[in-house]
């Protein structure tokens, strides 16, 4: 008697069982490391856009909706055929990394649901490339001034970026390719320029060598005119008796006769 009543109890348990199974995974879930998480409460106040779960173990009411989010780093590339400032076609691939702010994946799905590098990164990253090259020549963007255009893109595509609630890591130009006579007109054209440069860099040498001469020389000439005017006859005088006498204390045997020499100078006779 005992046994047939237990009996309902245990198939009531055993269907909630079932039922609990196959409801628990909209009851328990688990975020891995890259993963934020929003909710959407269907009978409360909707999106709750401020709490942000973070990864680990969750429970939540199986009619409420969870979104999630990866929020690792995102790499976008892109090809594109654009024209320079001339109107001249240019052929060009762009690298876009980005992630989303992790505090405000809500507000990035009330505005571009889960699906927000189709309908905002990409866009604007391709719109932002067309605006800014195109304010450029294709000699400029080939190679006087790539460096300019790359962080004119990034720099301008991270405010709309960042408006939206989206980080631009980094906008790279992976590769610039231009008609073939456009480009070996450039080519050409930077060759001239650095034979020129390298010319002028010749004649401006060769002007540096020439007056650094006329210096010298005109150095030179002035201190010959200073030791010519002071060389007068007493000086020279003096110093051939000064040098005589040098020589008169050398061991050598030598005979001196003052004032036999020309000019009145000492000679000295007969030294070994």
């Amino acid at each position: 008697m005992n046994n047939r009543r237990i009996v309902p109890f245990i198939i009531v348990g055993v269907i909630a069982l079932f039922v609990l199974f196959g409801i628990s995974s909209s009851l328990f879930f688990t975020l891995e490391a890259t993963e934020r998480a929003v909710i959407f409460y269907k009978f409360g106040e909707g999106l709750d856009k401020e709490t942000i779960l973070q990864p680990g173990f969750h429970t939540k009411a199986p009619w409420n909706d969870l979104i999630v989010f990866d929020v690792s780093e995102i790499t976008s590339d892109e090809n594109m055929d654009i024209n320079d400032k001339n109107g001249l076609p240019i052929h060009v691939d762009v690298t876009v990394r980005y992630t989303p702010f992790t505090d405000k994946i809500g507000y990035l799905y009330e505005k571009f649901r889960t699906d927000y590098a189709n309908r905002l990164v990409i866009p604007e990253v391709r719109s932002m490339t067309r605006q800014v090259l195109a304010r450029y020549t294709a000699e400029e963007i080939y190679s006087t001034k790539r460096a300019e255009v790359e962080n004119t893109v990034k720099s301008e595509t991270e405010k709309i970026l960042n408006a939206n609630f989206v980080e631009a890591k980094a906008v790279l130009i992976r590769s610039i390719v231009l008609p073939d006579q456009i480009r070996a007109s450039i080519q050409n054209k930077l060759q001239q320029e650095q034979e020129a440069l390298a010319y002028q860099y010749r004649l401006d040498k060769e002007k540096s060598e020439a007056e650094r001469k006329r210096i010298a020389a005109e150095g030179e000439s002035r201190a010959n005119n200073i030791i010519n005017n002071s060389l007068t006859d007493k000086l020279l005088k003096m110093r051939g008796i000064e040098a005589t006498l040098e020589l008169a204390k050398s061991p050598n045997s030598k005979v001196i006769v003052v004032g036999s020499g020309k000019d009145g100078l000492p000679m000295i006779l007969g030294g070994n």
